[in-house]
């Protein structure tokens, strides 16, 4: 039977889906996604990635097949791809449909797809680097969990070939923004600290996740601008993401930091796969 995906409304081989060459994702870009981790056959966090899935298309101009439809969607790829026990990645996109070859939308209606494979297992710890290219924090795709992943493709690639797993992105300003697929956290004097989303990072789920999990535990913590530079200075540094969860940073541009994982970070690894663990929509 092969891979199996779902795709406006019916499951489908992946091997004989047929996607419009005139599909607006495919010549320009335009459309949204979210991906999810699943463990036990159903994805978590589901309400909150439905919800940033429904905003990000809002602001692109795209509409979202309803919530129960897309639960039911996933849990179908999922079961027809036999991944309800083991830890995966499943991907929802919507993109523009098939429209003129041109930035202009098209009128046939948004293209929905799910699809899922096995994730990979990261590192216990991660190295990044610094890339020489900025995050826009005014730009029209700021705060869009947008296909258009150019810029991270090419910043991921600068990062592996100078043999890290991740780039970091400063903005226009000069100040530590996020990482390709990541949100960044660090321990500076003492004190947990984060970029806001003023700075033109992702309002990642995990992020807030873990912020509420700071709120809880009572962990200070702290959304302040912050220059580049003070990430390779940072006493204990950690990356957020879906599939990374909270993930300590061994080294920033080859220097290696003093604590990976640091307390804090030990401490929110932990809570953080608790609450996978005992919730499986917070």
């Amino acid at each position: 039977m092969g891979v199996m995906v779902w795709i406006n409304g019916s499951l489908q081989s992946a091997g004989e889906v047929g996607i419009s060459p005139f599909d607006h994702g495919i010549t320009v870009g335009n459309g949204v996604f979210e991906t999810m981790l699943s463990s036990d056959g159903k994805p978590f966090a589901f309400t909150r990635h439905y919800e940033r899935l429904n905003r990000s298309a809002e602001m692109m101009g795209l509409s979202v097949r309803s919530r129960e439809e897309l639960w039911r969607a996933s849990l179908e790829v999922l079961q027809a791809n036999e991944l309800a026990g083991s830890r995966t990645r499943l991907r929802i996109t919507v993109t523009g449909g098939p429209a003129p070859l041109g930035s202009e939308r098209g009128e046939e209606g948004e293209t929905t797809m799910v699809a899922a494979s096995p994730t990979a297992e990261w590192g216990d710890t991660e190295d990044v680097v610094l890339v020489p290219y900025s995050r826009n924090e005014h730009g029209a795709l700021t705060g869009i969990k947008s296909t258009s992943y150019g810029e991270n493709v090419v910043a991921l690639a600068e990062a592996r070939r100078r043999g890290a797993g991740e780039a970091v992105f400063a903005n226009t300003k000069g100040e530590l923004c996020e990482g390709t697929g990541s949100n960044v956290f660090l321990v500076s004097k003492g004190l947990l600290m984060t970029p806001p989303l003023s700075s033109g990072c992702l309002a990642g789920v995990t992020r807030a996740l873990v912020m509420e999990l700071c709120e809880r535990e009572g962990i200070e913590l702290r959304e302040k601008a912050l220059p580049i530079s003070i990430l390779e200075q940072a006493e204990e540094a950690f990356l957020t993401s879906t599939t990374r969860e909270v993930q300590p940073i061994r080294a920033v541009d080859g220097r290696l930091l003093p604590n990976a994982p640091g307390e804090v970070t030990s401490r929110l690894q932990s809570s953080f796969r608790a609450l996978v663990e005992d919730e499986l929509d917070p």
